[in-house]
This record gives structure tokens, C-alpha cells and sequence, in this order.
């Protein structure tokens, strides 16, 4: 069943407070096998993060998100299939159980997934929103925006490229405060789509990275960035967007991320056409 693939996992909720960061529960940002990234290195990296139903002071992280513009944060569609909830991004995150001094919040105002989004078929593609913010994101010395790359790029075959996210080192362990990095070689789409790697489910508007059965992204990473160095510069070129899950780190199943740029002039199409709405 394609809904097995998603990368959600549910976990024992402990609360913090609003001003003391956040409290991490039901989908967790995981990568297995990497290291803690330097502090605050990734700037276009977010924390995308989710208000309890029930009490609206108080937030766990969701999944990853990046800002592309001063405005906008690109993240998976399915990080947002819920209704009436409250969304916040935290930018210049670092550790999620303390201030740092670094990061800031703003909420969410507006949430755009893409027209083909099919929750119930994730294997179809299209796991692309973008979420617009209530106030403009500023420069503090701790956040950028990513550079994206051109329409229709495509990697190399075994190009290094980084995942990251909040969440746990191994299988079945517990969240990690900080934020984690790994570098996933990225599979070409004719090695991926074969039957004993992902067949049909890896579509060409995806992007498929690791599999050797020891480094993957995993639950929770979703909606976070694939980074990749390209031409002097880093690029986002994917969204994490579905594993096997628990073993993320199985070894022919690598991270499958949207590819961002099959999807440029949607995005820009998008923030256009809601710029003053």
C-alpha cells in the first residue's frame, strides 16, 4: 500500500513552553547515519512547526521547510493535510529544545499545495506547498534565502548532496535536539525506477538519494531540502517526501524528495499570482 511510505511516525509528546522553542511529537525529523550540522550553516533551513489543537501556545516541529523568498517557505503537501490548524516557521533554528538566540518565528498565513496533490497516492508526485507568511522573513546573520535551481536541471548520477533535519541517529531512538546533516549520493531515475529499488513509484519529477542501507532522511525530514552544491553555490533541488518506513536506512530504498526543478515555474508562478492577495 503506497500510504506505507510515507514519511510520518508518531511520538510521546512532552510539552514546552512558546518562548522556550518547541515540543517535538507526532511527525519528528530524522536523519539516520549522518552528524550535527555546524550551527546555524544551512540559513535557508526551517523548522516548520504546528500548534496543539487544543492549546494554542504551545508548538511541536512537523517537518522541514526552506525559504525561498522573503515571503514564502517551500515544503512538502503532505506536512499540511490538516485543517484549521495553526502553522508557524522558525528560522535560525538550531537546537528545538532551547533559544539560541538565533531564530525567530513567524506564523503562516496562507498555504498553497499543488492542483495534482494527491494525499492518497504520494507516489504520484506533485508533494510541493508553498506557505506564506504573515510577516517578511529578515536577515539577522542566521538566515538566507536558498538559491533554487534552473527549470528542468538535473542531477548527475551519484552527485553529493545533503539532507537535513531534526530528529533521531538510529531506528527506534528518540529525537535529536540538533539539527542533523547527511550526505546522500543522488541515484539516477533509471537505476531508482527499477523493480528492486523503487519501480514505478519513483516518478521523473522526483529526485532519489542514498539506498546504501546505512544513511537516509526519515520521518519527519519531509518537507526539508536536498541541498546541492552546484556551480560555486549551494541549490535546494529537492523536498523530502517519502522512505520506507521505520527502516528509512533500508538498503535499494533511498529518500525520494520532489524534484524542485520540475517545479520552478510553478513556484514562481505561484508566489506571482498571490503576491497581493
Amino acid at each position: 500500500m503506497l500510504h506505507r511510505v510515507f514519511l510520518l511516525l508518531c511520538l510521546v509528546p512532552s510539552c514546552l513552553p512558546l518562548d522556550h522553542a518547541v515540543h517535538n511529537d507526532h511527525r519528528t525529523g530524522r536523519v539516520l547515519g549522518g552528524q550535527e550540522a555546524s550551527r546555524n550553516s544551512w540559513k535557508w533551513q526551517v523548522s516548520l512547526q504546528m500548534a496543539y489543537p487544543d492549546d494554542p501556545d504551545y508548538y511541536y516541529h512537523l517537518c522541514g521547510g526552506t525559504l525561498i523568498s522573503r515571503d514564502w517557505v517551500m515544503t512538502a503537501a503532505h506536512c499540511v493535510d490538516f485543517t484549521g490548524i495553526t502553522y508557524r516557521a522558525a528560522f535560525g533554528e538550531h537546537n528545538l529544545y532551547e533559544m539560541d538566540g538565533t531564530e525567530y518565528f513567524i506564523a503562516v498565513d496562507k498555504i498553497v499545495v499543488h492542483e495534482n496533490w494527491d494525499p492518497s497516492n504520494i507516489a504520484n508526485g506533485f508533494d510541493i506547498a508553498l506557505l506564506h507568511l504573515s510577516e517578511t522573513a529578515f536577515y539577522n546573520g542566521y538566515v538566507a534565502i536558498a538559491r533554487l535551481p534552473n527549470p528542468e536541471d538535473i542531477l548527475p548520477h551519484n552527485t553529493a548532496c545533503y539532507v537535513t533535519g531534526w530528529g533521531v541517529t538510529e531506528v527506534g531512538g528518540s529525537i535529536s535536539d540538533n539539527l542533523q546533516e547527511a550526505i546522500l549520493p543522488v541515484i539516477d531515475h533509471v537505476v531508482c525506477s527499477q523493480p528492486e529499488w523503487w519501480g514505478e513509484n519513483a516518478q521523473k519529477n522526483m529526485i532519489c538519494a542514498g539506498g546504501d542501507g546505512v544513511i537516509s532522511g526519515c520521518s519527519g525530514d519531509s518537507g526539508g531540502p536536498l541541498n546541492c552544491w552546484r556551480g560555486a553555490e549551494w541549490e535546494v533541488h529537492g523536498i523530502t517526501s517519502y522512505g520506507l518506513v521505520p527502516f528509512c536506512n533500508t538498503f535499494e530504498k533511498p529518500t525520494v524528495f520532489t524534484r524542485v526543478s520540475a517545479f520552478i515555474n510553478w513556484i514562481y508562478g505561484t508566489m506571482e499570482a498571490h503576491r497581493d492577495t
